[in-house]
């Protein structure tokens, strides 16, 4: 996708009909190489098309953080999430038990994920389902994972919560920006599960008390 100073697309999606020729539209900017800023049950996020390098480059600059910084593949359903972490008998029930919702898991990558999306010392990849129809309508239609990062800008101490706040902060860094009402300013709880037992990494939107 070609790069200018234009201001992004702004695409106003029904929250809970979202209208398809608009879905497309935000997905046909993803196929390209396009940076999207999307609601999601928890907050606004980041996302780009999995394996595209340039939109990791772009978020990374938009974020301001390093090379450890942990992406999150968010997902349609639980059999695309298997295709690309893995997940043990226990992993499974307790992952199960939090989606769809404002949860993400740290887990092992599988092949099936770019080496320069995961962690670059541990190969571990965040992933989630959210509970969000636009979301889950914008990851079936791209038929994959979209690799994001919370909207959270630096020297911020909360993400924008409103499409037009986006607009204003990011309006000429990102391609499409999808307005579907007020969203949630508090990031996803975050669990950590590659070790023996689960540990809160961040506490969040979701209830750990269901961990």
């Amino acid at each position: 996708m070609a790069r200018s100073r234009r201001s992004a697309k702004y695409l106003d999606i029904h929250p809970e009909d979202p209208q398809p020729r608009l879905i497309e539209q935000a997905v046909a900017a993803l196929e390209e190489g396009g940076l999207i800023a999307y609601p999601t049950d928890s907050c606004y996020a980041l996302g780009c098309r999995l394996g595209d390098a340039d939109g990791l480059e772009r978020i990374r600059r938009i974020r301001q953080v390093g090379k450890d910084h942990h992406f999150t593949l968010v997902c349609a359903d639980f059999a695309q999430l298997g295709q690309y972490v893995l997940v043990s008998n226990p992993t499974f029930r307790l992952v199960k038990n939090a989606t769809p919702g404002p949860y993400t898991f740290i887990l092992p990558a599988t092949r099936e994920v770019p080496r320069k999306m995961a962690h670059p010392k541990k190969h571990t990849v965040g992933v989630r389902i959210p509970d969000h129809r636009v979301t889950h309508a914008l990851v079936e239609a791209l038929g994959e994972p979209i690799l994001s990062s919370t909207l959270l800008l630096p020297g911020q101490e909360d993400p924008p919560s409103e499409g037009w706040v986006v607009q204003d902060l990011l309006g000429e860094q990102v391609d499409v920006i999808i307005d579907s009402g007020e969203v949630g300013i508090e990031p996803t709880t975050v669990v950590d599960l590659t070790g023996s037992e689960p540990v809160i990494a961040r506490e969040g939107a979701g209830d750990v008390d269901r961990i």
